[in-house]
């Protein structure tokens, strides 16, 4: 029961359901106590104990009903086994004073003693026991360790083996001498057997390589460009992001302690300790003093970057979630402080809002950091990191770097994401380059891993 259980949660961790260690043990105590003989209990047991949304409950029933349904075994071709019977039936009544009882090889149903088991079972059509041989052939071949499509034919042959595939076409040969027509009842009946072994090897990959293949399917999309995806990937890419947004939440957004031990002062440990002889009774600990983060996001929205800005906006709105003090701005010709937007809406209603406003226009990267200068400029002060993610191509209008260099001076610091490769720099009318200067971080953040990692190091500097 434990086995199987582990496996199950395997399955149920590949369907998307967060399965703890503690919850498995909560689940495993539960169906020891309603064990296994009632299936529709069964069900309702783990439901209750795993599941904690109503997704994680569908997606758990789905993964009960297959995990629990075995591929019904094919102990004969089931589409010649009617015309087998007629055939026999129509020979037995033309032999004069037939009965109808099998010849010297052996009837359907029985098979020569000196056969092996897998034989014997497969001519006797014996689904209970053909069934309990494949399970032991799946726990024999660890079929729940498969995980791409290309092992399904190394787990088919591993399957085989274990069940004795050997004998089995030695008894074959043997028969096609002695008796062709148990020979070819047994053929038959290895067709079949072939068959529910596959069913059984695509069962379980899709079982335990969904998660494998999710992950697989994920980790080329966190390194595809941001720029070039094709349309059915942007919903998988926006998803994708929600997820990093999740991550930096849950890594993020638990509250610090308020005193963290720093590095141990001997000194003052000393002092403090001079009553005992010095023995460290009671310690003391050298604190780190750690700003309050104060973040401001400008972010381009404009019609060169329009495939990247959901992204971006996405990434944002998890920074309002987890830092306390972030001011975030959208632009393109104009700039507009999008904060109220981001902290008070879903994602999704936010993104839409910003981009009617101020989205898919002509990028302005001198007006633009105009507009902050004259209205917000006092929100940089030496705790603030300005974070500005954009490519830096401003249609050829002056880029007033002077601006930029101007909130350099005031900022903590200033990292630049660039959705464009470094390639593109510098040429047409990128200002890259003429930006970079005045920056403590440049990044290439053309991918969403790449993206992940530069706001995830910005938010840690911060922890």
């Amino acid at each position: 029961m434990r086995e199987e259980l582990h496996r199950f949660f395997r399955a149920a961790r590949g369907a998307g359901v967060r399965v703890s260690p503690a919850e498995s043990i909560d689940a495993m105590r539960a169906v020891s106590e309603v064990g296994f003989a009632d299936r529709g209990l069964l069900r309702d047991t783990l439901l209750v104990t795993l599941a904690k949304t109503q997704d994680e409950k569908q997606a758990l029933a789905q993964c009960f009903d297959l995990f629990f349904s075995r591929p019904e075994p094919k102990t004969n071709a089931d589409a010649g086994e009617d015309a087998d019977q007629q055939a026999d039936n129509a020979t037995s009544a033309s032999q004069p004073g037939s009965t109808g009882a099998p010849g010297q090889g052996g009837g359907e149903g029985s098979a020569p003693p000196e056969l092996g088991d897998l034989a014997q079972m497969l001519l006797a059509q014996d689904r209970s026991a053909v069934a309990a041989a494949l399970a032991g052939a799946a726990n024999e071949a660890s079929l729940s360790n498969i995980r791409f499509f290309t092992q399904r034919g190394l787990f088919q042959s591993r399957m085989m083996e274990a069940l004795g595939i050997g004998q089995l076409r030695d008894d074959l040969d043997r028969l096609k001498a002695d008796d062709p027509a148990q020979a070819e009842r047994l053929a038959a009946a290895l067709d079949g057997l072939r068959d529910s072994v596959r069913e059984m090897v695509a069962q379980a990959l899709l079982l335990y390589g969904r998660e494998e293949a999710e992950n697989l399917r994920h980790e080329v999309l966190r390194n595809a460009p941001m720029m070039r995806l094709e349309r059915r990937q942007v919903e998988q890419m926006k998803e994708l992001i929600r997820a990093i947004a999740r991550r930096l939440r849950e890594r993020y957004s638990k509250p610090r302690k308020r005193q963290r031990r720093g590095h141990l002062d001997v000194r003052r440990t000393i002092r403090r300790n001079a009553a005992w002889g010095n023995i460290p009774f009671l310690t003391a600990w050298k604190r780190r003093h750690r700003d309050r983060p104060q973040i401001v996001a400008l972010c381009d929205v404009s019609g060169s970057v329009a495939q990247v800005s959901d992204f971006f906006l996405l990434l944002i709105h998890s920074l309002h979630e987890v830092v306390d003090d972030v001011r975030s701005f959208a632009f393109s010709s104009h700039l507009i402080e999008v904060s109220d937007i981001l902290d008070k809406q879903e994602p999704e209603a936010a993104m839409r809002e910003i981009m009617s406003k101020v989205g898919f226009g002509s990028s302005d990267y001198g007006a633009s950091l105009a507009d902050f200068e004259k209205r917000w400029l006092r929100a940089v002060t030496p705790k603030t990191t300005v974070i500005v993610l954009g490519d830096a191509r401003s249609n050829n209008l002056d880029p007033r770097t002077d601006i930029l260099r101007t909130i350099s001076e005031r900022a903590k610091r200033v990292v630049w994401l660039n959705p464009e490769g470094r390639m593109g720099w510098g040429w047409g009318d990128s200002e890259m380059f003429r930006y970079a200067p005045f920056c403590n971080v440049v990044r290439q953040c053309a991918t969403a891993k790449q993206l992940e990692r530069a706001v995830s190091d910005i938010v840690a500097a911060y922890q």
